[in-house]
C-alpha cells in the first residue's frame, strides 16, 4: 500500500467531480422542493389558503374560493368569457350567479358555525 499523496492533476479532478456531483444533487433537491410547493398551491385560493372548487356557469368552468368568496378564470375561460360578453353579456350573467351561489354557500357556512 502506498502512502503517496496523489498528484496535483489527481486532486484537481476529484475536486472537480466532486462539485458536479454535489451541484448536480442540489439541482434535483431544489427541483423536488419547488414542485411540491406547486402542488401544495394547485387549486388553493390565493387570499386564505381554502381549497377552490370548480363549477361550470354558462359553458365556462369557473373556480371559486366558498370560504372568502374569490373566483378565478384561467387564461382560456377568460377568452371565451370576452368573447361571448358582446353577444350575450355572458360575464354579467356570471357574475350573478357566482354571487348568488357564493351568496348561499357563504350563509350555509355560517349557520353550520
Amino acid at each position: 500500500m502506498s502512502t503517496e499523496k496523489p498528484s496535483r492533476n489527481e486532486d484537481e479532478y476529484f475536486a472537480r467531480q466532486d462539485a458536479d456531483l454535489i451541484k448536480s444533487t442540489r439541482a434535483l433537491e431544489l427541483a423536488k422542493i419547488q414542485e411540491e410547493a406547486r402542488r401544495q398551491h394547485l387549486m388553493k385560493c390565493p387570499k386564505d389558503g381554502y381549497d377552490l372548487t370548480t363549477r361550470e356557469l354558462h359553458g365556462v368552468q369557473i373556480e371559486f374560493c366558498p370560504h372568502c368568496g374569490g373566483f378565478w378564470l384561467d387564461k382560456g375561460e377568460l377568452a371565451v368569457v370576452m368573447e361571448r360578453e358582446d353577444k350575450t353579456g355572458l360575464l354579467g350573467r356570471i357574475v350573478k350567479d357566482l354571487r348568488a351561489t357564493l351568496t348561499g354557500s357563504m350563509a350555509k357556512e355560517k349557520e353550520r358555525e
